[in-house]
């Protein structure tokens, strides 16, 4: 059906598919936990940098590198993951993961009790993390519709970007108000999290076992690859994301802003870091209740393009009030890009390949962030902050004129059916 099509009274149906309820729960608060680990990660090592003398630029570099030990695994485990998430239980592997996640935040808290001044073990923590957030994203994108009917898949895609945004607000703040305490206690909240969101999932009762696919693992591995290569509207949304996030990742550089440029601490950072999440938070609960008639590659090209012009204005502001809302209008122009990006890749893709898709979308979206820490960290070492994210935000407007000559039916997509 036509997310237009879709009435208003769907909603409280949404709300009556209790497996989709405990998965939308668990998703809150492992969102929530991975966004307090990410921040007091950032926050603790740019704080150690600094502390060891390294000036600005040096301990920049050293938050970025963070983006780069959560990558490496996307780049090695992110094919295989969405092939096991095609043949295995969907729902235990995202229990397991979120048991890693769990086991690397309460290391790092242990860490962080014994040892202020150690990086290296961080950046340890930093790979385990993005190696189980590797097998769980596509288990977690391909369980997702298995819970809902397909009639109400758009909102059950609404509602889980808004579960993820909302976590994204909280969870910053939370972590920058933790972390104005002690990392220790910003760590073991995130631990809580993991823990209890492995819990909800495996309350589920559904099936969440995909039907057993025939071949081996390289050829299911390549009919994924086969697929999103073919079909040029997947190709060209999810390629945009990476260039155009890659190029604009501002928020890898916030530890920096918060402290040195716009001297706001702790407290200050955790706001900076919610902002993105608000404004897409506001743009999810707008999607979930009105969602996107007419004209969706377009909508998407507009969201891409704001979010570089938000970006250019965050570098260029000196003041904490323009700062955020920059960022939430950031947060919001990417909120709607990817509600479109989602929407029609799992749409059209089959049950069968969701998770191999998914994968291939995950490995997109891991580079467009975690290897777009890096980026912003090696910019920021030699253009310095606010040069490293006017650079970015630059790049991402002249990514989206490009993908929208480069990719004419992507451009052209109307409704999300």
């Amino acid at each position: 059906m036509p997310s237009s099509e879709i009435d208003p009274a769907e909603a409280p149906s949404l709300l009556r598919q209790q497996p989709f309820v405990l998965f939308w729960t668990g998703r809150v608060l492992s969102s929530l936990g991975q966004q307090a680990q990410a921040v007091t990660i950032a926050w603790q090592v740019y704080n150690i940098a600094r502390d060891s003398h390294q000036d600005v630029r040096h301990a920049a570099f050293a938050v970025g590198m963070i983006g780069l030990a959560q990558f490496l695994p996307v780049v090695a485990l992110t094919l295989p993951a969405g092939e096991m998430a095609d043949r295995y239980d969907r729902r235990l592997i995202g229990a397991v993961c979120l048991v890693v996640n769990a086991a690397t935040a309460g290391a790092l808290a242990l860490l962080a009790l014994v040892d202020r001044h150690a990086i290296w073990p961080i950046y340890v923590a930093a790979i385990l993390f993005g190696a189980a957030r590797t097998f769980l994203s596509p288990a977690n994108t391909a369980l997702g519709p298995m819970l809902v009917p397909r009639t109400l898949l758009p909102r059950a895609i609404a509602w889980n970007a808004l579960a993820w945004q909302s976590a994204s607000i909280v969870g910053p703040a939370l972590g920058g108000l933790l972390c104005a305490i002690s990392p220790v206690v910003s760590f073991a909240a995130a631990f809580a999290c993991h823990l209890a969101s492995a819990a909800f999932l495996m309350l589920i009762r559904a099936e969440t076992r995909p039907v057993p696919q025939a071949g081996s693992r390289w050829a299911l591995v390549k009919e994924g690859l086969a697929y999103v290569w073919e079909n040029k509207i997947v190709f060209g949304a999810i390629s945009l994301d990476l260039f155009a996030v890659l190029l604009g990742g501002a928020t890898a550089l916030l530890p920096v802003f918060a402290r040195d440029v716009l001297a706001v601490g702790a407290q200050g950072f955790g706001i900076l870091r919610a902002s993105p999440a608000l404004g897409a938070a506001c743009v999810a609960v707008v999607l979930a209740s009105r969602p996107i008639r007419r004209r969706a590659g377009l909508v998407m090209f507009a969201g891409v393009a704001l979010f570089g012009a938000a970006t250019v204005v965050f570098a260029l502001s000196k003041w904490l009030v323009l700062s955020v809302a920059a960022l939430a209008v950031l947060g919001g122009a990417d909120m709607l890009s990817v509600f479109v990006r989602q929407t029609l890749v799992q749409l059209v893709t089959p049950d069968a390949m969701r998770g191999r898709v998914g994968a291939v979308s995950t490995l997109f979206v891991g580079a467009s962030n975690e290897l777009g820490e890096f980026e912003s960290g090696v910019a920021a070492r030699f253009l310095g902050a606010v040069g490293a994210a006017l650079f970015g935000g630059v790049g991402a407007l002249i990514v989206t004129g490009l993908w929208a000559k480069l990719f004419p039916a992507l451009r052209r997509a109307d409704r999300l059916e």
